[in-house]
């Protein structure tokens, strides 16, 4: 703590704002639809903790594709993996076994100590098949029990069910009429999730951390009691590690840090380091697909599960983990650090999921001061920011961060 806070005061220059990023109006802004708010920059490179656009700027990513890249940009295992792998099999059809669908799997199965896995693209894929798996258990051994209890502020995908089961105000007359069956309730209120079961409820899922919402975490009692409670009235627990899991938190599962296991589990985000790779783990007792129920022209194919394996092998080398926890708590004091300086207000989150709240809902004018100034961070909310940078961000990546934040709340 003491480096960060030294770091925090050091007279060491920044540069000033980078050049004003051209303008994109024309072709390739015209060919793109319009579906985010999105800056005049192009992006070209990439290179751990770093991204370069098409002007030469860099730029130090502490987003990484929303916690997707583990391991930074372009690591090394990862284009190993992809080049060793497509020399060898890309795509076999998910009508045949492959190797590394086999090999990825058994990781998945070992690490989480459940013991099925089916691939997928998307986290929002992933979480349509437990979704979808909790309704069919509920149909076969709980009298067609079809409801899931969801967190208000979850979130949860962009798929129609998935939009459905998440706990966005701003969703909640989109796109109707919606997937019905889904029960809201507040975060760590285990005395509302009670009332909420009844003889129709399947499940109750939710995220260790709510990523979207601003980073808040479900409690470690509140995780305790939830895998009790599920237990004792024999419905599911469903938990959404999209976003916590594959070493965000520190451990390899966010789940750990309650010393609990849920029923089924979801992955995506940083599995796939960067590709598109997610992952529905269950146990086998819940394990009730038949044919034809569940699938996907590219599930499981070789080339993203090889990159999926590389990615575990290397989170769970000796150290690893031990590291994101440093950094983690490095990144924290730093943040505390500010605060304190500036105002602002407190820190929440594990390992390298982070949020400052910021006192007031000045959220985006300091995610753009930051972008003008080489620092690429998020805005989950009006009064707070998010920090999701790679699981090998180094300590100076880290001061840098905070000294450029330091300067830009001083303006």
């Amino acid at each position: 703590m003491t480096d960060t806070v030294s770091a925090l005061a050091s007279d060491q220059p920044l540069p000033g704002p980078l050049p004003p990023a051209p303008s994109r109006e024309g072709r390739g802004s015209q060919a793109v639809m319009d579906v985010a708010r999105r800056p005049p920059i192009v992006f070209v490179g990439g290179d751990g903790s770093w991204l370069t656009d098409s002007e030469g700027r860099r730029y130090l990513d502490f987003i990484q594709g929303w916690a997707v890249n583990c391991l930074g940009h372009s690591p090394r295992p990862i284009l190993n993996a992809l080049a060793r792998q497509a020399q060898r099999l890309i795509n076999c059809s998910p009508a045949f076994y492959n190797d590394q669908m086999i090999q990825l799997s058994e990781l998945l199965a070992q690490h989480s100590g459940l013991h099925q896995v089916f691939l997928a693209n998307s986290g929002a894929e992933a979480n349509e098949g437990a979704i979808k798996l909790a309704r069919k258990w509920g149909s076969r051994h709980r009298g067609g029990a079809f409801e899931i209890i969801t967190m208000d502020h979850g979130f949860h995908g962009r798929t129609l069910a998935t939009m459905a089961a998440s706990g966005k105000a701003q969703w909640e007359h989109l796109f109707e009429p919606k997937v019905s069956g889904f029960v809201k309730v507040p975060l760590n209120d285990l005395a509302a999730v009670e009332a909420a079961i009844t003889a129709r409820t399947a499940a109750v899922m939710l995220e260790p951390i709510q990523g979207e919402a601003g980073v808040f975490e479900a409690s470690i009692s509140f995780l305790r009691e939830l895998r009790a409670l599920t237990r004792d009235r024999g419905v599911l627990l469903i938990l959404d590690e999209i976003q916590t899991g594959v070493g965000r938190t520190g451990r390899l599962f966010g789940f750990e840090h309650a010393g609990i296991a849920p029923d089924v589990m979801t992955l995506a985000k940083g599995l796939g380091g960067g590709v598109p790779l997610a992952a529905l783990v269950a146990h086998s007792d819940v394990c009730c697909f038949e044919y034809g129920d569940q699938g996907g022209t590219f599930c499981g194919n070789p080339l993203m599960a090889a990159v999926g394996c590389a990615v575990i092998e290397e989170v769970a080398k000796p150290d690893f983990l031990a590291r994101v926890a440093q950094a983690g708590e490095r990144l924290a004091a730093g943040l505390r650090a500010l605060s304190r300086r500036h105002g602002c207000g407190e820190v929440r989150g594990k390992g390298l999921l982070l949020a400052l709240h910021l006192g007031r809902d000045v959220a985006s004018g300091v995610v753009e001061r930051a972008l003008a100034r080489g620092l690429l961070i998020n805005a989950p909310r009006p009064d707070s920011l998010r920090f999701m940078p790679a699981l090998t961000v180094t300590d100076e990546e880290i001061d840098r961060a905070i000294r450029i934040l330091d300067h830009i709340f001083a303006e």
